[in-house]
């Protein structure tokens, strides 16, 4: 449940979340002592109680941030550098590149949250020949930006924004979460601190370090993205019991008002790659969207946005109306 009315109180580097986590904790506590599920299971609740919160928690500011369940507070930590390679833009997105759905709708997106609800039969997974590598990827579609005025052949360019978690693949084997920024057919040249990708021009932000997840966690993993008008794009990836954070302008790309759709998938790590999963391997997808509306999205497939591809085969998507509209889909192997 998204609470819009969290509030957020600034102390020296620690930012604190108030009403609205601890009401719904109460909920989340009420419901479990009406219903007296196991320990276990009470405590799943809570902390997804806690999960829903901080992913739907706008940052005070731009940096870097960290969060500790049971702890509702948000603290600032030093950044590091995101990987220095492209998470690629499909080639022919016309026909679509690899297996998946995304959710589309009509009214621009505030947030979207990614997550895996269901994972059965996973044992082993490889990217490039890495075990236990690959990236949680959180897209956009193309959308028209100001960023394009610079390009010598405007009508021609467009741009993507991505919110990436790349697993074990950053320097040093790191892990880090960060959102990566691209002009489309903008020229044979990029603007200052852009690097080059054929006619393509991508740029990192700054990244927050997260520690190397086991493959067994994958299921526990939720990875948000946020993008405010005149404010700051957020980047979140959460655990169970860990968040962490990146905050950066929204006035690089200036997406707020134009996200009009999301893709969400487990893939390769970067430079087109793949995510080799163990045969019998299913994997259950949900992307739940914040667009103002409860109206359920539409199942979008045959026009991929990204280049990096899973070895999985794409099942049935369903969809659902409410608060945070969203769409389910299948993939085995």
């Amino acid at each position: 449940m998204f609470f819009k009315s969290i509030e957020l109180k600034k102390t020296r580097t620690v930012y604190l979340l108030t009403a609205g986590f601890h009401a719904l904790l109460a909920l989340a506590a009420a419901g479990t002592a009406e219903a007296a599920p196991p320990a276990k299971a009470a405590e799943a609740r809570l902390h997804a109680a806690w999960r829903d919160a901080i992913a739907h928690a706008v940052l005070p500011g731009r940096g870097c941030f960290t969060a500790n369940y049971p702890n509702t507070v948000w603290t600032q930590v030093a950044c590091t550098e995101a990987p220095n390679r492209p998470y690629e833009p499909a080639r022919h997105p016309q026909v679509g590149f690899g297996n998946d759905f995304a959710a589309d709708v009509s009214s621009p997106i505030t947030g979207a949250v990614g997550s895996f609800p269901s994972i059965t039969g996973l044992k082993s997974e490889k990217s490039a020949g890495v075990s236990n590598q690959y990236s949680l990827q959180l897209n956009t579609p193309y959308f028209n930006s100001s960023a394009c005025n610079s390009s010598p052949y405007p009508p021609s360019c467009e741009a993507w924004q991505q919110y990436i978690f790349a697993q074990n693949g950053g320097k040093d084997g790191t892990s880090s979460a960060f959102i990566v920024y691209w002009l489309i057919n903008y020229a044979a040249y990029c603007p200052t601190g852009w690097n080059q990708e054929a006619l393509n021009c991508w740029s990192a932000s700054a990244a927050v370090s997260v520690p190397r997840q086991k493959l067994s966690a994958l299921a526990g993993l939720q990875l948000s993205g946020a993008a405010a008008k005149g404010g700051n794009d957020t980047v979140t990836l959460t655990t169970p019991t860990k968040a962490y954070a990146q905050s950066e302008s929204d006035a690089v790309l200036n997406l707020a008002g134009t996200w009009k759709g999301t893709e969400f998938n487990v893939l390769g790590d970067g430079a087109g790659s793949q995510a080799n999963f163990n045969k019998g391997t299913n994997i259950t997808v949900n992307i739940s969207l914040t667009d103002g509306a409860t109206t359920a999205p539409n199942c979008r497939t045959n026009q991929i946005f990204t280049y990096e591809t899973n070895n999985l085969n794409l099942g049935t998507c369903q969809t659902q109306s409410g608060q945070n509209p969203s769409v389910t889909f299948s993939e085995s192997d």
